[in-house]
């Protein structure tokens, strides 16, 4: 028998309203003020999204974030800095103690993706999960497409999408950036390299790493083309069935006030330190 679920397609937003809303319905979960939710939206500009604890300073260029008039925002999740531009981003909020979820982040994953391997499914595209062996689980990067965890989907070895993890309040967060294209010059000049002979060896790097739906269709692809694919896909892969959801003006003044005293603040966004274990993925 299917579980129903919410689904709540908020459309494009502007940065800090995406996170905080991410971040709310894992409070209204967490109080059983809402069921398990699935999430699609997009971005108003492009944003740059940094890890919980990834160390910002020394990894992003901000002046060429101001120059691109990007925004830039910290996820409650962890994991490398995403640019999100031209995507469909999804998130999922589900209680830590769902029978169907494993206690492992990584095998939370391989669940969770079978969504996104439905979607893409449903757009012509065959992907693979990745398995990523010792060696390259270890490399470091500020980049989140340039090295693909397990379970994220990749074709021919070149990772299709971005996800991040974390539990918080017995709730577990996932969301994702499911590129439809990407500009490379501009990701790139997003960051801080010892040189520019190392920026562009590594921007061309990128190429073997990274593709993105409409380089694999060639074909564009809208928002509400990928919302339909996506949205078929999680029903199939997670057999759920989807209930449209809206949020009253209660639960938006309180994403609003999330978004304004958090999300963008200078003391969340620069200036938090470390002072608690990593759990997120």
């Amino acid at each position: 028998m299917k579980e129903d679920w919410y689904f709540l397609d908020s459309g494009h937003l502007d940065g800090a309203i995406n996170m905080a809303l991410d971040e709310c319905l894992l409070n209204w979960h967490s109080k059983r003020i809402i069921p398990p939710t699935l999430r699609f939206y997009g971005w108003n500009n492009p944003t740059l999204s940094a890890g919980q604890f990834q160390k910002v300073h020394r990894s992003i260029n901000f002046a060429a974030i101001q120059n691109y008039q990007c925004q830039f925002v910290r996820r409650l999740t962890g994991g490398s800095a995403v640019l999100h531009d031209d995507e469909l981003t999804y998130s999922i909020v589900v209680s830590e103690d769902h029978p169907a979820i494993p206690t492992s982040i990584r095998e939370a994953y391989h669940i969770l993706s079978k969504g996104l391997y439905e979607g893409y499914k449903n757009l012509g595209i065959q992907v693979d999960y990745a398995y990523p062996d010792r060696e390259s689980s270890r490399e470091n990067t500020a980049v989140c497409f340039e090295k693909a965890a397990f379970y994220e989907m990749v074709v021919d070895g070149k990772k299709l999408s971005g996800n991040a993890q974390t539990r918080k309040n017995g709730v577990l967060l996932q969301h994702g950036s499911i590129p439809m294209s990407m500009n490379i010059d501009m990701l790139y000049n997003l960051f801080q390299f010892p040189s520019e002979k190392i920026k562009q060896r590594k921007r061309e790097a990128f190429k073997t790493k990274a593709i993105t739906i409409n380089e694999l269709t060639n074909k564009n692809h809208t928002y509400d083309m990928m919302k339909a694919a996506f949205l078929e896909g999680f029903k199939i892969g997670l057999n759920i069935s989807l209930h449209p959801f809206e949020l009253n003006e209660n639960q938006w003044d309180e994403v609003h006030h999330l978004a304004e005293t958090k999300y963008r603040s200078d003391d969340w966004n620069f200036k938090r330190m470390v002072k608690e274990p990593i759990k997120d993925a």
